[in-house]
């Protein structure tokens, strides 16, 4: 039992400070996830394998395969994600769209202004090459699963808010899906004013919370 309690607080620990992690887009270091991946997936499976072992010397055995297959493991969806934003930052030619590398998948975000009108749902064609690059890293990188967020500040009602957002998001998936990724892999909903990241109290805080969200999240 003591061992038990040391591991899953370990691997609490592990997990806690792979979270700390500063977000950002990706520039700081490019193998960051991938150590992250690594260690995060060792102290996983080095748990599972003391948890199954028979006890003693099974144990330390089961420990040792567990840390070596959750290591690596981890360390290969670290590793994509790593390489897959890399590329992507370096397709995409508008600098504000911000890629950010969460460890465990990828958020890619586009401000309203960059991709509609206002109170538009169409898609401005001076977007669409940026899109079409995003598409081509979906196509290239087939192992993920796609979720297209569209997001709006709190200026009017709620219900237009949510129908607005829910439109954008289904047109950026659009785009995507006639750019050749495969329908099965998009989601595409919207969450109106529920999730801001910014005061909506302020224009800018405004501005920032009209935005899509591409979500790319290794499916293996």
């Amino acid at each position: 039992m003591h061992i038990k309690s040391l591991l899953v607080a370990g691997t609490a620990a592990v997990l806690t400070l792979t979270a700390c992690t500063p977000v950002d887009e990706y520039s700081s270091n490019p193998n960051q996830r991938t150590k992250e991946g690594a260690l995060t997936g060792a102290a996983i499976g080095a748990g599972l394998g003391i948890l199954t072992g028979d006890g003693g010397k099974d144990k330390l055995d089961r420990a040792v395969v567990g840390a070596a297959i959750g290591g690596l493991a981890g360390g290969v969806i670290g590793h994509n994600l790593d390489r897959q934003a890399a590329e992507l930052q370096a397709e995409i030619n508008d600098s504000r769209i911000r890629i950010i590398n969460e460890g465990n998948q990828l958020r890619v975000v586009m401000p309203e202004g960059l991709l509609f009108a206002v109170d538009s749902a169409a898609v401005m064609p001076s977007i669409q090459n940026d899109l079409y690059a995003v598409a081509d890293n979906l196509n290239r990188y087939p192992n993920s699963r796609v979720e297209i967020i569209g997001h709006t500040d709190n200026t009017g009602s709620a219900a237009y808010n949510q129908d607005l957002s829910q439109r954008r998001a289904m047109a950026v998936s659009a785009v995507l899906r006639n750019a050749g990724v495969s329908g099965g892999r998009l989601v595409a909903y919207g969450r109106g004013e529920d999730v801001p990241v910014a005061s909506n109290l302020t224009p800018e805080g405004r501005a920032q919370n009209r935005r899509v969200e591409i979500l790319i999240i290794p499916t293996g």
